[in-house]
Order: C-alpha cells, then structure tokens, then sequence
C-alpha cells in the first residue's frame, strides 16, 4: 500500500468523477444538484411514467432534440433515487456509453438498481439496434455487480419508450 500511495498520492475518500449527481447524506461528500443549485428531490419510481417525469427534470430541455444524451438514475432497494448520472452527450445521431465510468457511479452512491435513459432527437421512439445492443451490455455487467438494470427509456420532446414495458428481451 505504501508503494501505490507513494506512486499515486494520497487516496482522497470524497473525491468523485466531477459529474456525479447523487443525495447529500448518502456518502460523505456528495451532493445533487440541478442547475442554480436548486436540489432535485428523491423519488419513488413504481412505474415508467415516473422514471419518465423523474429524467424530464434533470434532461436539459432546450436541448432534447438537439443531441442525444445517455443518463443513468440509480435507485435503492426500494426503488427510490439516490442520484443519477450523465453517462454522456454525443452529436446528433448518437452518444457513446462507457459502461465502466456508470458502474464507478453506481457503487459511489451504493446503488441496487438502475435505470438507463437516452434521447432520440429524431424524434423516433422505438430503440435501434446500438440501443438494445448497449442495454444487453450493460444489464450483463450489472448482473456480476448483483444490480438490476429495470429499464431503458427512450425520450423525446413530445413521449417516452419504455423497452420493459414493451418486452424488449434486453431488459
């Protein structure tokens, strides 16, 4: 241990990746917070309508149909928030998801679930094959985690889809 710290520094236990969004309280050093540092409240999620509301609050609006945007809400085992994360912001047409970078942000704020949602600018609601592609990956990884990925939803200004309530097998 003395080699690493003396190679690396001093292990700092409140630092977080800069864009990490979880409930003052939960672990020490972390907060969440909407813009003007208006706090965003926890919520209990029974339903896609909810998780739906809950990702239109923390989705920029002016810009859900300007580039598509991945986000991650980590639940606990009661199926209430305890944070959430932005994953990532890509162009268009797309965004890339690097499943390691919300796996890390899931364990910080010590999540048992989790619920993926993206943006399609286009305006099209049903998944395209990089989506089902990226949740399979995903719910995969989350299983050796023993956390449960309960859904992916896909926003657009005007609706939302939601892949568990339509069957897709990835969920």
């Amino acid at each position: 241990m003395k080699n690493i710290t003396k190679h690396f520094g001093k292990i700092n236990k409140t630092q977080k990746h800069k864009n990490m969004k979880t409930y003052k309280g939960t672990i020490n050093g972390y907060r969440i917070v909407k813009d003007g540092n208006e706090p965003v409240q926890k919520a209990k999620i029974t339903c896609s309508d909810d998780i739906a509301n809950y990702l239109r609050k923390i989705f920029p609006e002016d810009e859900i149909d300007v580039r598509e945007q991945f986000y991650a809400v980590f639940l606990n085992n009661n199926n209430t928030t305890v944070g959430y994360y932005k994953v990532s912001e890509g162009g268009i047409t797309g965004t890339v998801v690097d499943m390691r970078l919300l796996f890390k942000a899931a364990l910080d704020c010590l999540a048992t679930s989790i619920i993926l949602g993206h943006n399609h600018p286009s305006g099209t609601l049903s998944p395209s094959q990089q989506d089902k592609t990226i949740t399979e990956k995903i719910v995969s990884g989350a299983k050796m985690l023993d956390m449960r990925i309960l859904d992916h939803i896909i926003l657009t200004k005007e609706s939302f889809y939601s892949m568990s309530d339509n069957g897709d097998s990835c969920i």
